[in-house]
């Protein structure tokens, strides 16, 4: 991801998440973090063959350990492999950052998500009470052992636009 991804980025998050969409202000700080030789961040992008977002993933690491920070695909590619896609490329940043574990929160509605990142190895830790305030959704904290499992299946069926 970088500078000229913001606003396609913006319009998508704020059409998925429209309760608990990021700012710019979070992507540019997310971005500075993601350059440079003290680089603690990995964000990605996947573009359409006509150059029009696809989705978009995030990740922020610390010692041992990193944190899924965001993950999005165009509705309209759900079901294609795209969100696994996006997962496996921040699991493989993990990997390469050392971390022997990663995170996340996924609102407890969402199963797809859910059923997504078990696939990839996540267990199911606790619940985060109205994590998403704005939406008044409860947190899923997942955890991943990254020191004993490979990035993922590969997805099956249809592949997504890169």
């Amino acid at each position: 991801m970088r500078w000229w991804h913001i606003d396609p980025v913006l319009s998508l998050e704020e059409r998925l998440f429209p309760e608990d969409a990021w700012s710019a202000g979070m992507f540019w700080s997310e971005l500075a973090h993601a350059r440079g030789s003290a680089r603690t961040r990995h964000y990605v992008v996947a573009l359409r063959p006509d150059g029009k977002l696809a989705g978009y993933a995030g990740l922020a690491a610390a010692g041992q350990s990193a944190d899924v920070q965001t993950i999005a695909a165009a509705p309209e590619l759900h079901g294609t492999g795209l969100g696994t896609r996006l997962l496996r490329e921040l699991l493989d940043a993990a990997t390469a950052f050392g971390s022997q574990e990663v995170f996340l929160e996924v609102r407890t509605d969402n199963e797809p998500a859910q059923r997504l990142y078990r696939r990839h190895g996540f267990e199911p830790l606790g619940v985060r009470k109205n994590y998403y305030q704005a939406a008044g959704m409860d947190a899923l904290v997942m955890r991943r052992d990254n020191t004993r499992q490979p990035p993922g299946p590969a997805p099956a069926g249809h592949r997504p636009p890169a």
